[in-house]
């Protein structure tokens, strides 16, 4: 149930470095979408929630979060809530990118619906696999547009 437009990418990540490599590696992957940065979630949740925080603005989006959970202004695990909890967002796949290996986190993360969790200073072979599966993915949701 797609309507055709391209998957858009995510990216929450505030560390200029990983943001970098983390693009790189999605362009080695062979993955040519559009990735619209952001820094912080107080900006990546008004991108995707709207100035009325309903979501809506999403409602038509083709979406795919790279969500890393330590950010200045809030933790990822509230953000990924918010996308969960939320109706026209719920169904975009979320890639949790972080620094911490703790087991509880990872667990809490997929318990609130994470699609992949990678963890920093990233195994990038790991990372490129995890990225080609999320192309494989990107091909699968994307139905030409009928002319």
């Amino acid at each position: 149930m797609t309507n055709g437009k391209p998957v858009s990418i995510i990216m929450i990540e505030d560390d200029e470095g990983h943001a970098r490599l983390i693009e790189k590696n999605i362009r080695r992957a062979g993955v040519s979408n559009e990735i619209i940065p952001f820094t912080n979630g107080t900006d990546a949740l008004n991108y995707l929630f709207g100035t009325d925080g309903s979501g809506a603005v999403s409602a038509g989006r083709q979406l795919l979060i790279l969500l890393d959970l330590n950010l200045p202004d809030m933790g990822g695990v509230a953000i990924l809530e918010k996308v969960k909890a939320n109706a026209h967002t719920k169904r975009s796949p979320v890639v949790v990118l972080t620094t911490t290996d703790d087991s509880r986190e990872i667990q809490r993360c997929y318990d609130l619906g994470a699609n992949v969790y990678i963890t920093k200073p990233v195994d990038y072979d790991g990372f490129a696999n995890a990225i080609r599966q999320l192309g494989l993915f990107f091909s699968v949701i994307q139905v030409p547009e009928t002319p």
